[in-house]
């Protein structure tokens, strides 16, 4: 790899910070916090539904989760966009004939951000429900029927009990589903949103030179995803404190010298 010239190293170092490059990893980056958040909250009220003992929150829950959990990502990107095929204009209006009371085109609504967000948001967000319901259901039920009996309210009980241990199983899969994101991320380039991998497309479909541009997108997804793993490691350990096979806590190096010292004194 070093030494085939076909590599382009040289092509890779100049369009490695070009500003077309950096202007695609922002809204790469900017889409994936966006739709990943949106997603999460989203999964939140899926999950209390499908979890919920109302027969019609549950169901509805369980037949949104069935649709966008078994259809592809890039297909419901593409129906998204051409949405204005079926309705090609969005409208509020007065029920039985009555007068319009706001309406846009389609086409003027649903711009390509704003597909790219709907797609990815709605489709992380049926993954993030069965995550965090798989969360909520791992708390063992008698320990939240003892802080019933000890008299805690709702909020103070799902705050204190519920959440703390339904965050160790939630976090672990949440990480890989937002590194996953950010990688699920390019499909948008088949809607011509100028992420990293369309515009690296629209540098190299003038230029031809696409090994080097896919080598700088490359690096780049690799640096972020290698980011958000070393950051999903610090927060499983946070939140794997005192369970079986969690690591120790690191101690500072003032206080361990201090430790150590103390116990040589009490032995000698």
């Amino acid at each position: 790899m070093a030494t085939n010239e076909n590599f382009q190293w040289g092509r890779v170092w100049f369009y490695l910070f070009d500003p077309q490059i950096m202007a695609g990893l922002r809204s790469t980056l900017i889409l994936t916090v966006s739709a990943m958040s949106m997603g999460l909250v989203l999964g939140v009220v899926l999950a209390t539904c499908r979890i919920s003992r109302n027969p019609v929150l549950s169901t509805v829950a369980g037949v949104y989760l069935w649709f966008f959990r078994g259809t592809p990502l890039l297909i419901q990107l593409i129906f998204w966009f051409n949405f204005a095929a079926l309705y090609p204009r969005l409208s509020l209006s007065v029920p039985f004939g009555g007068p319009e009371i706001v309406g846009a085109s389609t086409n003027e609504v649903l711009t390509v951000w704003f597909v790219a967000l709907l797609g990815l948001t709605l489709n992380e967000a049926a993954y993030m429900a069965e995550i965090i319901r798989g969360g909520l259901l791992a708390v063992p039920k008698h320990q939240t029927e003892a802080a019933q009996a000890l008299g805690m309210s709702p909020l103070m009980l799902f705050r204190r009990i519920v959440l703390p241990q339904a965050l160790r199983v939630i976090i672990p899969p949440t990480g890989n589903q937002v590194i996953g994101m950010l990688k699920y991320s390019s499909l948008v380039s088949i809607i011509a949103l100028p992420d990293l991998l369309y515009s690296a497309q629209l540098i190299y479909s003038q230029n031809f030179e696409t090994i080097p541009l896919l080598i700088v997108v490359s690096f780049w997804y690799l640096l972020c995803t290698s980011i958000l793993t070393v950051a999903q490691r610090r927060v499983e350990r946070h939140y794997g404190r005192g369970t079986p096979g969690a690591p120790a806590p690191r101690t500072p190096g003032s206080l361990r010298r201090r430790i150590a010292g103390t116990t040589q004194g009490g032995t000698r």
